[in-house]
């Protein structure tokens, strides 16, 4: 797998500042994609134990509150083995910040894949450019999802993320 690139510091891709870290390739290539750099799963940086090591470094900082993957598409066959196992690291090293992914997938047809064990919220859907809206939370166009995963394994049903009143 190859990455195009990490974003220590990204307050647009989930709630809080997170780290994130945006995966090659993608095979979707939607009209108007936001990222099309990505689609290449040649370009970029080879993703590696020194790649995972510096975004766990990155997410020590008490003011990240967690980790984005974007891409390209994360959950391309080519990608999901070290997307999850780079998921499943972070939450062994710090299981109290949350995981947020990106997929042009839908949650139904990957959701006995082993990430959901370790991904909090998914944004699922291909970004269509007809149904495009920039007052949208978190995703490009209203036929992306914002699911919680957690709650959605538990009902066995696609729940909504709902985000946390802070008072």
């Amino acid at each position: 797998m190859h990455y195009n690139k990490i974003r220590k510091m990204d307050i647009s891709n989930g709630p809080g500042v997170r780290v994130s870290i945006f995966v090659q390739g993608c095979t979707f290539h939607c009209k108007n994609c936001f990222n099309p750099e990505t689609h290449d799963f040649n370009g970029g940086k080879e993703f590696d134990d020194d790649t995972i090591k510096k975004v766990l470094d990155l997410c020590q900082n008490d003011s990240i509150r967690g980790l984005s993957i974007l891409g390209g598409e994360p959950l391309h066959p080519k990608n999901i083995e070290e997307v999850t196992r780079l998921a499943k690291t972070f939450k062994e090293t710090y299981p109290n910040k949350d995981i947020w992914v990106w997929t042009g997938f839908h949650f139904e047809d990957l959701k006995e894949k082993e990430i959901f064990h370790y991904i909090d919220v998914l944004v699922d859907g291909q970004f269509d450019e007809e149904l495009k809206d920039p007052r949208l939370k978190w995703r490009g166009s209203s036929n992306q999802r914002v699911i919680d995963i957690k709650r959605s394994l538990k009902t066995k049903r696609v729940e909504p993320y709902r985000e946390e009143v802070l008072v």
